[in-house]
This record gives C-alpha cells, sequence and structure tokens, in this order.
C-alpha cells in the first residue's frame, strides 16, 4: 500500500477512533454525574480506581505488548504465526488475573462491606471480564492492520451504550446491589465487544469483499491456533520483539496508572476521596484524550508501515521520510495548540465546570485546583503521545531494551515522588508527579527524533514552536479569563457567570482567529487529511 493511502486510512481510523473516544468519555461523564445522585463516593471509588485497576492492568501486561509488536511492518507476514502468538494473550491472561486478583481480594485493605457490599464478587468479574476481552484479541489485531475503522466504531460504540443502559436501569431499580450493578456490566461490555468482532470475521471471510482484498485470511478455522508441520509454532522475530516490548509495558503500566497504585497499595486517600479524585481526572480528560489517545494509536501503525524499525534515516526511502516528517511536525503542532488552548482556557474555568457538573460536592474542596493542575498535564500528555507514537514505531530491539532501564529508573523515581507529593499537596500532588514523569519521558522521545532525523534536512520538532502572535494571544487570554474568574465566578449569581463564559468565548475566538491566521501549514494538513 502506498504511503499517502496508509496516510490517508489512517487520518480517518484516528478521526473514527477520536469519535468513540467521545461517546465513550461522555458516557462516563454523564454517567458518573447520574450515580453521584444515587450511590456513594466510596462505592464509585471502589469502581472507578480500585476494580478498573486490576481490569486494566491484567489487559495492559497481557496484551500490550503484543499489540506493539504484531502490528510493527507490513500487513504482508504469515498471519497464522502472528495470530498463534496472539493467543498467547488469553493463558498470559488467566495467569495475571489469578496473581492479582489474589492480591485484591488478599492483601488490599477490603472496603466496609456496609458501604460497598459484595467486594469479592466484583474483583472475579473484573478479572474474568479481562479474560473474556483477550479473547477477542487476534480478531482486533487483524483488523486495526488492515485499518477496519466501521468495525471499530460499531463494536465499540455498541459496547460502551450497552454498558451505560444496563448500568442506568440497574442503578435505579437495585441501587441496593451495590458492586453486583458494575460487574454486570463490565461483563456484559466485554461480551458484546467480542462478539462484534467475531461476527464480523464471520459474515467477512470468504466473501466476495474479502477476496476483492485478497485478505490473508480465509476461514474462521484460521483465525484459531494452527501446527503447520515442518514450522515453528510462531515467528521467532515477532516473540522477541514482544519479549521486549512487554519488559517496556510493565513499566510504562506503573506510569500510566502510577497514582492509582499508590491509592491502592499505600492507601494515602480513602475511597471517598479517590472517588472525588476520579470524577474530576475523567472531567479533565474529557476533551484531551479523546483526541490525543486515537492519534497516537493510529499514527504509531501510520510510522510503523512508512518507515521500517531498525533502519537509520540514509537507508529509508527519502520520499516516505518525507512524508512521515512533516506528517510529525504537524501532528506536534496540533496536539501543542489543543494542550495549550485547555491549559489557558482550564485554568479559569475549572471551578465553574465542577460546580455546574457536581455542586459544592465538587467545587468547594480541592476539585478545583486538582481540574485545574490537570489543565497543565493535558499539554503534556498532548506532546507525549505523539512524540512516543514516533519514537516506539522507530526503536529496534536493541534501542527498546535500552529505553526499558530508562523506564525502570524513572518508575521508581515517579512512585516515590507520587509518595511524597501526595503527603505534601494531597490529590494534587499525583497530577504533579505525572507532569513530571511526562516531562522525562518528553524529553527522552524528542532527543530520539532529533538525533534520528540530525542526518536528514528535516527538522519536524519545529512543530513544538507556535508563531509568536499566537503565544501573545494565549497569554493575554490567561490574565483577561483569570481577572475574569476573580470577579464574576462563581458564588456571584448566574448573570456573573454568564459574563465569566462570555469573556471566555471572545479570548477563544480571538485564539481560534489567530490560529487560522499564523498556522497556515498546520490548517493545510487538518482540511486534507
Amino acid at each position: 500500500m502506498a504511503a499517502q493511502d496508509v496516510l490517508g486510512q489512517t487520518a480517518r481510523l484516528a478521526s473514527s477512533s477520536a469519535l468513540l473516544q467521545v461517546l465513550f468519555r461522555v458516557v462516563t461523564f454523564g454517567l458518573n454525574a447520574f450515580t453521584l445522585r444515587y450511590l456513594s463516593r466510596e462505592l464509585i471509588g471502589v469502581v472507578n480506581v480500585r476494580l478498573t485497576l486490576l481490569y486494566s492492568t491484567v489487559v495492559f501486561l497481557a496484551r500490550e505488548a503484543f499489540r506493539r509488536a504484531c502490528l510493527s511492518g507490513s500487513a504482508k507476514r504469515n498471519w497464522t504465526k502472528t495470530i498463534n502468538l496472539l493467543w498467547l494473550t488469553v493463558p498470559l491472561g488467566v495467569f495475571w488475573s489469578l496473581i492479582l486478583g489474589l492480591v485484591w481480594l488478599h492483601l488490599l485493605e477490603v472496603p466496609d462491606p456496609s458501604v460497598v457490599p459484595h467486594y469479592q464478587a466484583g474483583v472475579v468479574a473484573f478479572g474474568l471480564s479481562a479474560i473474556i476481552e483477550l479473547l477477542g484479541e487476534p480478531f482486533w489485531v487483524l483488523a486495526q492492520a488492515h485499518l477496519f475503522v466501521r468495525l471499530k466504531v460499531i463494536a465499540e460504540s455498541l459496547s460502551v451504550v450497552s454498558k451505560c443502559i444496563l448500568t442506568v436501569a440497574l442503578v435505579i431499580l437495585y441501587p441496593q446491589w451495590g458492586l453486583y450493578i458494575f460487574s454486570l456490566a463490565q461483563l456484559l461490555y466485554v461480551s458484546v465487544l467480542v462478539m462484534c468482532y467475531v461476527i464480523y470475521f464471520v459474515m467477512f471471510l470468504g466473501s466476495p469483499e474479502a477476496t476483492k482484498k485478497s485478505f490473508p485470511v480465509a476461514r474462521m478455522k484460521a483465525l484459531l491456533p494452527n501446527f503447520v508441520e515442518d514450522e515453528t509454532f510462531v515467528n521467532w522475530k515477532e516473540a522477541r520483539l514482544t519479549w521486549s516490548f512487554f519488559k517496556q509495558s510493565f513499566l510504562k503500566q506503573i506510569l500510566t496508572e502510577g497514582e492509582r497504585y499508590v491509592m491502592t497499595f499505600l492507601n494515602v486517600l480513602n475511597f471517598g476521596d479517590q472517588g472525588v479524585y476520579d470524577i474530576v481526572n475523567n472531567l479533565g480528560s474529557l476533551v484531551a484524550r479523546f483526541i490525543f489517545l486515537p492519534i497516537e494509536e493510529s499514527f504509531y501503525v501510520f510510522f510503523a508501515k512508512v518507515l521500517e524499525r531498525g533502519k537509520t534515516v540514509k537507508d529509508q526511502k527519502q520520499d516516505d521520510v518525507a512524508m512521515a516528517a512533516n506528517v510529525l511536525e504537524s501532528l506536534l503542532k496540533l496536539v501543542l495548540l489543543i494542550g495549550l488552548t485547555i491549559t489557558v482556557f482550564g485554568y479559569a474555568y475549572s471551578q465553574l465546570a465542577l460546580d455546574i457538573y457536581g455542586g459544592s460536592m465538587l467545587s468547594s474542596g480541592t476539585g478545583p485546583d486538582l481540574l485545574r493542575c490537570y489543565s497543565l498535564y493535558v499539554l503534556f500528555l498532548a506532546v507525549n503521545g505523539v512524540t512516543e507514537c514516533f519514537t516506539f514505531a522507530l526503536m529496534c530491539k536493541e534501542e527498546v531494551d535500552r529505553y526499558n532501564f530508562v523506564m525502570l529508573a524513572l518508575s521508581f523515581i515517579f512512585l516515590c515522588i507520587s509518595y511524597f507529593l501526595t503527603h505534601w499537596y494531597g490529590s494534587v500532588g499525583f497530577i504533579l508527579a505525572n507532569c513530571f514523569n511526562m516531562g522525562i519521558r518528553i524529553s527522552h522521545s524528542t532527543h530520539y527524533i532529533h538525533d534520528y532525523f540530525r542526518e536528514s534536512t528535516h527538522r519536524p520538532l519545529t512543530g513544538l514552536l507556535p508563531s509568536p502572535a499566537l503565544l501573545l494571544v494565549y497569554i493575554v487570554s490567561a490574565g483577561v479569563t483569570a481577572f475574569s474568574e476573580v470577579l464574576f465566578c462563581c458564588d456571584k449569581g448566574w448573570m456573573a457567570r454568564l459574563i465569566h463564559v462570555s469573556t471566555g468565548a471572545l479570548c477563544l475566538a480571538a485564539t481560534l482567529v489567530t490560529m487560522f491566521c499564523t498556522e497556515t501549514k498546520l490548517m493545510h494538513f487538518v482540511r486534507s487529511q
């Protein structure tokens, strides 16, 4: 497939994934607002922090490395061996579910049954849901490698909507069920997700469309583990790369979910405070993550397909190098400007957003400071996602192994900083530690990108430099909106709030107009892709 075609399909995949993330975050946003009125903060804290951490840890450790390795390189490969390798995620998932399930049940603090009933059933259900989801991994990787956009949109949309409907119904009808509600909803979510992929491939394989696309798999039986006579069970090159990524993914999971591990294992916050932190975390990432995560996932596939892993820039096709450099520069500029916009306007409107969303329970305590810090964290998230996406797509096995040592040291430092900052600043310390963590990771990735393009004429890191005029508008907007918050927000009535919102809208409009006028190369990239 030509590089230009890959770029077009990748852009469509990123756009569709972004819409999915909008749906997921809006559903979570609405669900939290709804359940706050029926259930306790402690129950929400256990579900959204403790049990979700169990599920995400099992799934991440069991499949992340396999995804990275099996999506690298061309879609033309020995898919029998790749599918065999992907089925190893299931026994690995069973192993992690059993080990971590025992830890969650016997080594961690058990919530008060009168406040959070049926904790043991919740642990079993969330561990089981991780194993069920891993049963669909070969289907997901095959679909992702061939850029099946509609399948991903339909499958994940149906699963999220199903989970939401069941949760709302059970919360209204049987609020006393406690964790049974979220356990059943989680099991329904993963079951619908896997079934959508299975049903699609049952209908697709052997169809005229599959024949027209020369799809590498002809029958459903080929999607099961297969032993081929006189051949190895898996591709050992992919297996070794998977092992390298596995060591890295273990460390990345600690860095990604570090604050939840500190909350869970060190008991620095009670379950109620964990619930508030998670609500603010979801609100803070509502706008940010639905854009950045799809871009990272989709353009990882693009860079991995267009450039060959482990080769220097001189050994690549120069047309592909030029395209990759231009895309990377535009992506960096795009996420930087989105992150700056959220940071600047998030500071002055955090308290108002929390007051509207959850009332005084969220807006009167540490909630506003949490959301303000999270607005800054979004900027770090934005840049890190794109720089690491390019770096991981190009690193060879030896470079990945070396990076693992960096991640090991960073993991230890991050956990120590999280612990001490939380003791000094409460839950805000978690976000400050995350900013430090992301800053170090960005430094490493930008250093790699700079070295990679050093022997070429391309300088994609210039995408991290906004125009001086736009930077000035951001500074003025930050000052005006902060002054407006002091004057009009948030206990002076609805008319004062309306003035505060109008002030922000005018500053945002001025920012967008300046952006369109000064960042013409970025605007062309967005319109064309």
